[in-house]
């Protein structure tokens, strides 16, 4: 069977598509308006292993919280349509990754019980425009949207842009690891019988 979802939304401020394919390659097709905020997801899908299409404009002229914000929402809403009923799925994830000086820490729960826990140390902001903060707005919309429980935790780092990556490299392979089929599991993994 195949896991995947196109998702679109469009508001007075943006419009965004994602398609994502759970059981992909890594490959990505990535436009945001912000640089930045492409580089993200698209490293994001890399190490995820997920193959992810993301098509956004916004009032970027603003600020880009609208745009950013409402990819997690569309993103959040395709990865929780592309999991349906979360059958056989191994439902929780977790990853420590580096990069450089900073190390991230990543766990997940596919719960459709959404909470984000968000301890990121606040950094000089960097000169992308795209600070920890947003970050922050993006996994919230991102957990909220697809039901997950999300940790996130940064235990260590000086620049911005690693910190930020390592937060990003550390969620997809943690959602990796959770959203995998294990042949052992023959409906959600929940003594309740559904998730």
């Amino acid at each position: 069977m195949k896991r995947s979802a196109s998702v679109q939304r469009q508001t007075a401020e943006t419009q965004v598509s994602v398609t994502v394919l759970l059981d992909g390659i890594g490959t990505q097709t990535i436009s945001t308006g912000i640089p930045f905020f492409n580089h993200m997801l698209s490293l994001f899908a890399a190490h995820g292993f997920f193959d992810l299409t993301v098509q956004a404009s916004g009032d970027i002229d603003v600020d880009f919280h609208h745009t950013v914000e409402d990819v997690g929402i569309v993103l959040g809403n395709s990865v929780n349509k592309a999991l349906g009923d979360r059958k056989g799925i191994r439902r929780y994830g977790y990853a420590v990754t580096p990069m450089d000086e900073a190390l991230a820490h990543a766990v997940i729960d596919l719960s459709n019980r959404p909470f984000l826990v968000f301890n990121v140390p606040s950094i000089p902001a960097a000169e992308t425009g795209f600070g920890v903060q947003l970050a922050k707005e993006f996994f919230r919309a991102f957990a909220v949207n697809c039901g997950m429980t999300l940790h996130i935790r940064v235990d260590y780092g000086e620049n911005e842009h690693h910190v930020i990556e390592s937060v990003f490299k550390a969620v997809a392979r943690a959602l990796d690891m959770a959203t995998s089929m294990d042949d052992r599991i023959t409906g959600p993994l929940s003594t309740k019988g559904c998730i």
